[in-house]
């Protein structure tokens, strides 16, 4: 027998409690993760596994909600972290506030931890200026040849409508799509995330 059907035979053997236990404490070592997701991973793995029978063939419900609860009490899944570390990731990577609402919801983070770990002014510009730049989007994209006859007022109109959807898309308010899209210059816009920057800064807080 080769090493993938061992593999695969493995991982069909049913579940008790002491398997299920580890399952849980492996996921929550190799990733971060939210106690919903955890749950809704060890219930995948009790449907496809099935439960172990005991000495009298006979089965018993896996108690999925309690072994979940007892590693958040453990500290082994902390959905408040999992929710702070996601925002730094997708902000990073340029997104908005909506989808990082959108994303710890779909993990199962509770709207209070949703609230709390809410990018604050600061924050969203900066990820909206990030996702402009890397995308060459208005101020920080090609300038217009005025001797260009291609550039015509029909084809700027739908780039920035292009341009206005893509980062709409990423999450970002339009208020901040706008500013950035019919701002003359990347100073006017650095000076804009200054702006909020020193707001914050006066507030005693970065929006975490």
């Amino acid at each position: 027998m080769d090493g993938k059907s061992a593999r695969k035979r493995k991982k069909s053997r049913p579940l008790d409690d002491s398997l299920l236990r580890d399952l849980a404490l492996s996921y929550a070592a190799r990733f971060a993760t939210t106690g919903a997701k955890l749950e809704g991973y060890l219930a995948r793995k009790v449907r496809e596994r099935g439960v172990a029978e005991d000495e009298d063939g006979r089965t018993r419900d896996l108690n999925i909600t309690g072994l979940v609860t007892r590693l958040i009490e453990l500290g082994y899944v902390d959905d408040d972290a999992y929710a702070r570390m996601k925002t730094r990731d997708l902000t990073a990577r340029g997104y908005g506030a909506r989808r990082v609402e959108q994303a710890l919801w779909a993990a199962g983070v509770e709207e209070t931890v949703r609230e709390d770990n809410a990018p604050g002014e600061y924050r969203c510009r900066e990820a909206a200026i990030m996702l402009a730049t890397k995308r060459r989007f208005g101020p920080f994209g090609r300038a217009a040849d005025p001797d260009d006859e291609s550039e015509d007022l029909d084809a700027q109109r739908k780039t920035r409508e292009k341009q206005v959807a893509a980062m709409l898309r990423a999450g970002h308010q339009y208020e901040h799509v706008r500013f950035i899209l019919d701002a003359a210059n990347a100073e006017d816009v650095e000076e804009w995330l200054a702006e909020a920057r020193d707001d914050e800064d006066n507030e005693g807080h970065y929006g975490f």
